[in-house]
């Protein structure tokens, strides 16, 4: 079964651009990938045309081997965009064995060890601005049956937080932790943004509530200074979406930089890649949470990982998500207790529309992570995903 396309296809989904690629055989077989890079998605489209020029011919099925191949002939491999391009083809190749097989692709992986997996909920505070705002949408994202809410509760700020937004921010988490009153884990996302000072201030703030981690507290590019972070710490820390493959985690888990991984199926490199991440922080005793907040393939793939690894602990879950999602893109899941169920159908159990999503083009969007509108993540009155 050869390959005979390698298509990228960009659609808007408000916040960025959903980036999905079509790998086409000349068996009629097809399977779907996702390269969706924050906006950055005409770059990463582009590698996946570049990508393309030295895979199609080659057979489907020699997933390990395109692979590598892709790996050692990009000279400066590597960083979000290859591995990105790489980990969306790699995907839909295994889509396409899994088809082909007519299984579905944790059967290739070694067989399941769960039915379903634990997940928390991001974009659940869409248009909150004040402490009675969270604490309100909170309540919403628990009744819909959450057990873990995570948020930047940090403003616009940068490197530094001043006396005032600093409790502005405790004002924040303590509302919330109140309406949730231990029926959910409260995790902080800090988005790379602090210096070691203010991460260390941070981190003694959230003591008192019980959080279950503090994510990213700093800007990516120096794990001793994250390591230094974890050591001062009262309460744990998460990282490793902004390392790109299984040989950045080698610093990574030598420095014992964080308490918990949170390498991402896009941009490490593919669902093999995620798997070996997973099992290196097994071998450190250090569970893996795989970051998930982009679209429907990815969020497929990771359920497949998490479907083979008894060291994926949770899986971040957006909550929300824009109102064309479900015309796009249909879904082997659903959301019961908490959980989200692993996809059975053949394949990833994953299709996208083409034609639903030719309706809503690319749109540039820019970072919101310093004008202080983080919450305005979706479209207001935007509806849950997944319901229990």
């Amino acid at each position: 079964m050869k390959i005979t396309s390698i298509t990228p296809y960009i659609g808007d989904c408000f916040r960025t651009n959903w980036v999905f690629l079509k790998v086409e055989t000349d068996e009629g077989v097809y399977g779907w990938g996702e390269a969706s890079l924050e906006y950055r998605e005409k770059t990463v489209a582009e590698a996946i045309n570049e990508i393309a020029l030295t895979v199609i011919g080659r057979n489907a099925g020699d997933i390990q081997s395109i692979w590598d191949d892709v790996n050692r002939e990009v000279y400066y491999r590597g960083g979000p965009v290859y591995m990105s391009a790489l980990g969306a083809l790699e995907m839909a190749l295994w889509d396409i064995k899994g088809k082909a097989l007519e299984v579905p692709v944790y059967e290739l992986l070694g067989g399941k060890v769960r039915d379903s997996i634990q997940c928390y909920a991001n974009a659940w505070f869409v248009g909150a601005r004040k402490p009675e705002e969270f604490a309100a949408k909170a309540k919403l994202a628990i009744d819909a049956g959450y057990r873990g809410l995570k948020w930047d509760p940090f403003g616009s700020a940068y490197y530094d937080l001043r006396p005032e937004v600093m409790k502005q921010a405790e004002s924040c988490v303590a509302a919330v932790a109140e309406v949730v009153n231990e029926r959910a884990e409260l995790l902080i996302e800090g988005h790379g943004r602090f210096n070691v000072p203010t991460a260390v201030r941070i981190a003694d703030m959230l003591y008192n509530y019980n959080v279950g981690w503090f994510e990213e507290p700093l800007p990516p590019g120096n794990l001793d200074a994250l390591a230094d972070v974890r050591r001062r710490s009262r309460i744990p820390i998460a990282a490793g979406e902004r390392l790109y493959s299984r040989w950045d985690y080698v610093p990574f888990f030598a420095l014992k930089a964080a308490d918990f991984v949170q390498a991402d199926v896009i941009h490490a490199g593919g669902i093999m890649e995620l798997r070996r991440i997973a099992d290196m922080a097994e071998a450190h005793y250090i569970p893996c949470c795989p970051h998930n907040p982009c679209g429907p393939v990815a969020n497929a793939a990771t359920l497949h990982v998490a479907a083979v690894s008894n060291n994926i602990m949770r899986l971040e879950t957006m909550a929300t998500d824009v109102d064309w999602r479900q015309e796009v893109a249909r879904e082997d899941t659903s959301f019961e207790n908490g959980t989200l169920t692993i996809p059975s159908t053949p394949g990833l159990g994953v299709d996208i529309d083409v034609e639903a999503l030719a309706k809503y083009p690319y749109q540039p969007h820019e970072l919101r992570h310093y004008d202080g509108t983080l919450t305005d993540i979706r479209p207001l009155g935007s509806g849950f995903i997944f319901k229990k």
